[in-house]
């Protein structure tokens, strides 16, 4: 998958939807291409999540609750937007279903981000209130 094709990818994850285009680029470029093979574990339940948010760029995931499968992602799917912003434990295990490409953000990547780019921060703090109030509005209801 090519630049320009990764950077609409971020566009369309809630978190970053509110970049401009350099902004994702920058994102782009902080990031780190990571490839699993068929029945590898990408993140496991329990687990601190240190390593941070994931972009599917190619192939499949299952994301799976003890034995219980939740869903499949597969390219454009993410994960671990969460990591990026707490140190709380990763909630489901996410495996691989076949060879699979991703976009690794990880927490210290956003902060070096953070510092050259700040507008980035009130961005995804918008989503994140824009996330409670609909929260909150769904359990008043």
């Amino acid at each position: 998958m090519g630049r320009d094709e990764i950077v609409v990818l971020l566009k369309k994850t809630p978190l970053f939807s509110e970049f401009t285009k350099k902004e994702l680029e920058a994102l782009l470029l902080t990031g780190k291409e990571r490839e699993f093979g068929s029945g590898n574990t990408i993140v496991r339940e329990g687990d601190v999540g240190n390593l941070g948010f994931y972009l599917i760029t190619d192939g499949q995931v299952e994301v799976r609750k003890g034995s219980k499968a939740l869903t499949k992602l597969g390219a454009g799917g993410f994960f671990g937007e969460m990591a990026l912003l707490d140190e709380a434990p990763r909630s489901a295990d996410v495996v691989a279903l076949s060879q699979t490409k991703c976009l690794m953000l990880t927490r210290w990547d956003l902060k070096a981000l953070i510092s050259s780019h700040p507008d980035i921060a009130i961005k995804m703090m918008m989503e994140l209130a824009r996330r409670l109030r609909d929260t909150n509005r769904s359990l008043s209801e």
